[in-house]
């Protein structure tokens, strides 16, 4: 594990591996380096690519400030960009596709290309207002140190089936769930004030981009042929049969095409 500190002072540990250009993977709500998919990718991408997996401020083995705005975040991605020389190909997943994204408008020189892989944005009928509901929601589990019941809530939001809840509250991983509990917050603001698809913003990108999306929600699939639309260097994929949660060797082959196209 190594480790860089960002513009604000905030240390973040990061992990380099393989050979190639360079790729930064960015995770989603709860995930990094001890838990999650990214590591996994990393060594499908690693015989193509010089891969950077990192723990986001407020996880793992990264630092945290006591303040938060998405434009810190980005300025962890830069840093992480500098480490690796200055430049390099993105992927993020999820609510880490929406951070992925925000970086690619601020950093178009130093991001080559960015993929996406269902970012949550969502111009459904009624998901403005749900989803401001649980931001409302959710700051106020988390200002008064809920965390478990902040965990639960974010759990619920995202359809997970109450019993699965349960079992998951008594396995050994609960506890981590609840030390990174703060973050879901950061994976929030990331997302916007009511998650709609940012399709002017999308049209300022300048950089080659990459929506795909699954087959089981279907307004993701819409979410990411508004986005392509919008991006003048974008485009859209659908891999068939996949969830939210991608099957890594459906998706790695995807990624080695674009980045090294």
């Amino acid at each position: 594990m190594s480790k860089i500190y960002s513009q604000d002072g905030t240390e973040i540990a990061y992990h380099t591996g393989g050979h190639g250009p360079a790729v930064i993977l960015v995770d989603g709500a709860l995930c990094y380096r001890g838990f999650g998919p990214m590591n996994d990718l990393a060594k499908l991408l690693a015989r193509h690519f010089t891969v950077s997996t990192y723990d986001r401020r407020g996880r793992g083995g990264s630092g945290d400030a006591r303040t938060f705005a998405v434009e810190r975040e980005v300025d962890d991605l830069e840093a992480l960009i500098d480490a690796a020389g200055g430049s390099a190909f993105m992927f993020g997943t999820s609510s880490g596709a929406c951070l992925a994204f925000e970086a690619a408008l601020r950093l178009p020189t130093k991001i080559g290309k960015l993929a996406m892989y269902e970012p949550p944005y969502d111009a459904s009928p009624g998901a403005s207002q749900a989803w401001m509901q649980y931001r409302a929601q959710l700051d106020s589990l988390l200002s008064t140190g809920k965390r478990g019941e902040a965990v639960v809530l974010f759990m619920q939001f995202v359809g997970t089936p109450a019993d699965q809840v349960e079992g998951m509250r008594q396995a050994p991983v609960w506890p981590m769930f609840e030390a990174v509990a703060p973050t879901l917050a950061y994976d929030a603001a990331a997302m916007g004030m009511d998650r709609s698809v940012p399709v002017q913003r999308a049209a300022g990108l300048e950089v080659p981009a990459l929506v795909m999306n699954g087959t089981a929600m279907p307004f993701m699939l819409a979410t990411a042929q508004a986005l392509a639309k919008a991006m003048p260097h974008g485009r859209q994929r659908t891999l068939d049969g996949q969830r939210h949660d991608v099957d890594l060797n459906v998706l790695a082959p995807q990624l080695i095409e674009f980045f090294a196209g």
